[in-house]
């Protein structure tokens, strides 16, 4: 009789335990604490016109003489943007007389190239071991120039300067405007 109450006594700390630790144990907590500071403030005048979305597939090796070679394949994806800098608008560049209207706007630009870290993917990694983390951020690099190189050669100025008179052409006419020449300096 004293064995089975044992048993019982044991079970039932058992179940409590097995309980406690289903509910409180495994939980992992995070901790972060910021400070935050504005750094600088800059007034924008950059019209954004164009979005281009690239993707690139990259395997990166590095060659070692003494260690297996450690390679990565990644699909990285990236946006470059196109626009014109309003901010270097002066009103010389504006010509009206009576109904018509001419505006020289300054160059199309390429505003930025960004890597979009969450679409992007490691699929891959071969020997890396302990050296992942530096062959991931070289692969990055590596892929960032390139894709920074495709994006000169890209014709993303050209479309830039087509949406650019797309967009104003339509906002002069509806100032008034019968004769509408935009062009850029």
């Amino acid at each position: 009789m004293n064995f089975l109450k044992i048993v019982l006594f044991i079970a039932i700390l058992a179940v409590i335990g097995w309980f406690l630790l289903a509910r409180y144990g495994n939980r992992q907590t995070s901790e972060s604490k910021h400070q935050m500071l504005i750094e600088r403030i800059e007034a924008m005048g950059k019209l954004e016109l164009v979005k281009y979305r690239f993707s690139d597939v990259l395997e990166h090796k590095n060659v070692s003489a003494y260690l297996p070679d450690a390679s990565v394949l990644l699909i990285i994806k990236a946006d470059a943007v196109g626009c014109v800098d309003l901010t270097k608008l002066s009103p010389q560049d504006i010509e009206v007389i009576d109904d018509s209207v001419s505006i020289r706007l300054p160059d199309p630009e390429i505003c930025y190239v960004k890597i979009d870290h969450e679409a992007s993917k490691v699929y891959d990694t071969k020997m890396a071991f302990f050296r992942e983390a530096t062959l991931v951020d070289e692969a990055f690099k590596s892929a960032e120039k390139e894709i920074y190189k495709e994006v000169r050669n890209s014709d993303i100025l050209r479309q830039t300067s087509a949406n650019a008179i797309h967009v104003f052409k339509p906002l002069l006419e509806g100032l008034g405007f019968s004769k509408i020449n935009v062009h850029f300096k």
